[in-house]
């Protein structure tokens, strides 16, 4: 099954996460073919993103949603491996700072979004603005509300600049959330993550699940959809990602550009 048909949203379809099974794996079984699929393909991703580089006339940007635990770092830290840095970036986006507060929402955005021949990650984006800011009434209904639009809007233009946007939303449930907690509670390699916020927006996980839903039914377009990955299973979603990121630029169509001198010219003694 091709994963990436599995995932992608329909623009128009009214999201219900509860309709979104985060524990599906369509078949697929942890196993050492299953790794060997996921090797094949994070080559693939890296021959690919040379080309981009390469050809230099397009970006690709990817937009990682995710509630607290279910594996923004982890997917980077597997999936995008294999890519080569010097083209390669991840920005992440927290509580806004006092310049950034000083102009609209997509500034500090828009300064982060990759250029030409370069793949861009956002460890969470832009959507905070509709979500974070909205579930703890941070700024009034009448002002959050008109930012779905705003995203469409800059979401087109980025395209209509030569900019892929992938946007993925991980999809964990409440419970898995919970052992991924405890897990961190129990482990002193990973307590270091773990911080009072974890465990205070765990109580609004209802109003975060209604903001996504908005976010997810609201800013799904053609240019820019949405793909929910079922995240439950960590190998699997990262063969989720990479299937949906190679699929992505393979479509590009990409072609490495003709040498810039004369080769006949060249003579080597």
């Amino acid at each position: 099954m091709k994963l990436e048909r599995a995932f992608r949203i329909k623009p128009g379809k009214k999201v219900k996460l509860g309709h979104y099974d985060p524990g599906e794996t369509f078949g697929y079984e942890k196993s050492s073919k299953m790794h060997a699929t996921l090797q094949k393909d994070i080559a693939r991703l890296d021959e690919l993103q040379y080309v981009l580089y390469a050809e230099n006339r397009r970006a690709l940007l990817v937009v990682l949603q995710a509630v607290d635990t279910a594996g923004k770092d982890g997917t980077i830290r597997h999936v995008m491996a294999g890519m080569n840095p010097q083209s390669c970036k991840v920005a992440s986006f927290k509580a806004p700072s006092a310049e950034e507060a000083e102009h609209d929402f997509l500034w500090r955005i828009h300064r982060a979004v990759p250029g030409r021949g370069e793949v861009g990650i956002f460890n969470r984006s832009y959507y905070e603005d509709v979500l974070v800011v909205r579930v703890h009434n941070l700024v009034p209904q009448a002002v959050w509300s008109k930012r779905y639009d705003q995203i469409n809007s800059f979401e087109r233009f980025l395209t209509q600049n030569h900019v892929r946007i992938v946007k993925l939303f991980l999809h964990i449930s409440k419970e898995e959330q919970k052992r991924r907690l405890e897990k961190r509670l129990d482990d002193p390699t990973r307590q270091w993550k773990l911080s009072p916020a974890d465990f205070r927006e765990r109580q609004y996980w209802d109003d975060y699940q209604r903001a996504y839903e908005d976010a997810l039914t609201r800013c799904n377009t053609e240019e820019a959809p949405w793909y929910i990955i079922p995240a439950n299973k960590k190998w699997f979603r990262n063969l989720a990602v990479c299937q949906i990121l190679v699929h992505a630029l393979e479509e590009m169509k990409m072609n490495f550009p003709k040498p810039t001198i004369d080769l006949s010219q060249i003579k080597l003694k």
